[in-house]
């Protein structure tokens, strides 16, 4: 999935990175100047206040996940002053740019999954299968039915 939106971003002459280091932090908030040098200092490439509670839900539900960084500001990587009609028009801009961005991607995704992500729970019910009530295999179903034996 990632490399798909990453071939779909270039293709549509977007800006592009590959690889970095993101952060999550708690917001909604900007950072002060001090804890963005300390990021920065630390090898972090995007600062956000999302993705982890998303992309380790996405693993748990075996959903291919990819994170797409709409930049907003450079904070103290720049040493620019960071406004907030600044953030908001780039906000509105990126709107735009992954609206493109889906409806280029979503035509090149392959409808059979061969990724590690669609087995990641493979593994994730040790307990012996003959040992689980019929009433907790009815509540894994819908995550791990397909992993659990068949009595």
């Amino acid at each position: 999935m990632a490399i798909v939106l990453f071939h779909a971003a270039s293709s549509l002459g977007f800006r592009t990175h590959k690889g970095g280091t993101y952060v999550c932090i708690e917001g909604p908030q900007f950072s002060t100047k001090a804890e963005s040098k300390v990021y920065r200092s630390m090898g972090f490439s995007v600062i956000g206040m999302t993705n982890a509670p998303e992309f380790k839900l996405a693993r748990e539900a075996e959903i291919c996940y990819a994170s797409v960084a709409l930049v907003t500001d450079y904070d103290v990587w720049h040493e620019e002053a960071v406004t907030v009609e600044m953030v908001i028009g780039n906000l509105n801009a990126n709107t735009a740019n992954v609206k493109q961005l889906l409806k280029a991607a979503a035509a090149q995704v392959e409808r059979e999954r061969r990724c590690e992500c669609a087995s990641a729970l493979k593994y994730a019910i040790l307990t012996d299968h003959k040992k689980i009530p019929a009433k907790i295999k009815k509540i894994l179903k819908p995550l791990a039915g397909k992993y659990l034996q068949k009595d």
